[in-house]
């Protein structure tokens, strides 16, 4: 067995075990929006109502991501995916066993603190056992169960309510995301002194590498950088995964079964277009060319297919789930590619960090896209939240070009002078 699991098979386990972990992450993070007109009715809420429980969850959520990174750099990815896994399967079962509105959203607001240990962790990860030749592949294939979660959500989460009750919907995922937990905490390793040597530090296994402190990376223009993209281009993906579901129910007219059968295909679509970008980028790595601008190449080529999202609602379902499938292939991409640039841009020592920091601050501007949608959608439809949706990665695009450069520490740079 020992010799079987040598560094090279094990790093695709753990791959497929952080997959397995974003998979339950999401199952347990879509069940509100597939179930917004079962809950709506639950709860006696209407569009403000709903957008204050999804709320309550991103606000916690953009809280602890910060926290999260900091803690992953701190104490290692190991313990704090375990904990953070077993913190939020927990909450998912709490959901489950509430019967009114102020302990369903205590459990959320839980979920949304557990939640943001998951990403950081995975970057960490990736970042340490894989080099820039298949860092972007791997990462996205780590967490792209999140999409996976997303497109076994609808009809998993439509069978359970069907065949039990809603309840059922957050308990059976919660359980699972406890197995899976024990899984990782056994067979997680650090990998062998020096396995990677291409990240910023090469001395990625060792604690004391050469890094910025948590003060000196907010003076760093990449770090406000990414924070920018991740402000501007998370709230796109916030909308198809809390409110795309209630829309095909409550505009497209489908029912929780059809939206079982079809719900699912944006979500599948975004994450195949996710992993095949990833994949071009560390082709062109493979190629020759600098991983940076590979993955600003392949984000380039990207962004400039959000405007799909404007063609009009009213030529049918068929051609309103194609445009979001489109947006929801954009919107994954750089999610994805957005956690290679913070490995191929600081030392693998702040990659967490920053990816907390930056993730705080789009589920911020998610929260902010989530009230205003849930104020206004009533009011004066959706045409403007589509307008919108359409021009913020091609914005994106400019403050990628303008502000995203690698961060070297002072300590490393003098070594290599």
């Amino acid at each position: 067995m020992r010799s079987f699991l040598t560094p090279y098979r094990r790093r695709w386990i753990i791959v497929a075990i952080i997959f397995f972990i974003t998979v339950f992450s999401y199952v347990d993070r879509q069940v509100v929006s597939i179930l917004k007109p079962i809950l709506k009715e639950e709860f006696s809420l209407d569009d403000s109502g709903y957008a204050l429980i999804i709320n309550f969850f991103t606000v916690c959520y953009a809280l602890m991501y910060p926290v999260s990174g900091w803690l992953v750099d701190r104490f290692s990815a190991r313990k704090v995916m375990f904990w953070g896994v077993i913190t939020w399967s927990l909450s998912s079962i709490g959901s489950g066993l509430a019967r009114a509105l102020f302990p369903f959203v205590f459990f959320r607001s839980v979920l949304g603190l557990a939640e943001p240990t998951t990403y950081p962790a995975a970057i960490k990860v990736v970042t340490k056992w894989f080099s820039g030749r298949l860092r972007a592949t791997a990462n996205s294939i780590s967490v792209a169960g999140g999409t996976i979660g997303s497109v076994i959500g609808p009809p998993l989460i439509a069978w359970l309510v069907i065949s039990f009750s809603w309840h059922a919907a957050f308990i059976i995922p919660g359980i699972i995301g406890l197995v899976v937990a024990l899984i990782w905490i056994l067979v997680y390793r650090e990998p062998p002194r020096g396995f990677v040597q291409d990240t910023i530090s090469s001395e990625g296994d060792n604690s004391k590498s050469p890094a910025f402190t948590w003060g000196q990376l907010w003076s760093r223009k990449s770090l406000w950088g990414i924070v920018l993209i991740r402000f501007t281009t998370d709230p796109v993906w916030y909308f198809i995964l809390f409110w795309l579901p209630g829309f095909l129910m409550e505009e497209s007219g489908l029912s929780l079964s059809q939206l079982g059968m079809v719900g699912w295909i944006p979500f599948m679509a975004a994450s195949l277009g996710g992993i095949a970008s990833s994949a071009w980028s560390d082709w062109m790595v493979r190629r020759g060319k600098p991983p940076l601008r590979s993955r600003k190449i392949m984000l380039s080529c990207v962004a400039f297919l959000a405007p799909i999202i404007l063609i009009p609602d009213n030529l049918g379902v068929t051609i309103t789930i194609i445009k979001f499938s489109v947006l929801a292939a954009v919107a994954l991409s750089w999610l994805y590619t957005e956690s290679v640039l913070i490995a191929e841009t600081f030392p693998v020592n702040n990659v967490a960090s920053v990816l907390g920091i930056a993730g705080g601050f789009g589920a911020g501007g998610a929260v902010i896209f989530n009230y205003l949608i849930g104020h206004f959608m009533s009011e004066v439809g959706t045409t403007w939240i589509f307008i919108v949706m359409a021009v913020l990665h091609p914005l994106a695009l400019f403050i990628l070009w303008k502000m995203i450069r690698p961060e070297v520490p002072k300590m490393i740079s003098a070594k290599q002078d």
